[in-house]
């Protein structure tokens, strides 16, 4: 994810949530000023209230590893979405 988005020239903050708890936890102002977050997820986000009012794509894991251009080329369509655009990739 991060050289995908170098790439991109986009910065980037990733959150984890797993087995250990949270890790990196982002705080609400870095979500705010956030043009898109990207949810990569197999399970319920603690705390998903939070990307409520942000642009966000949300995928599986395996879609991602399995497709992550698809997923890089849904952030960019949503960039340019209204706020509270939700975009969920299957």
């Amino acid at each position: 994810l991060e050289k995908l988005c170098l790439l991109e020239k986009w910065g980037v903050s990733i959150e984890t949530q797993g087995a250990l708890g949270t890790e990196n936890r982002l705080a609400d102002e870095d979500i705010r000023r956030a043009d898109v977050a990207l949810l990569i997820t197999d399970i319920e986000l603690a705390g998903a209230e939070r990307f409520e009012h942000c642009r966000y794509v949300q995928c599986s894991i395996y879609a991602f590893l399995r497709e992550p251009q698809r997923v890089m080329s849904a952030v960019r369509k949503v960039l340019s979405a209204p706020q509270q655009t939700h975009l969920i990739l299957e």
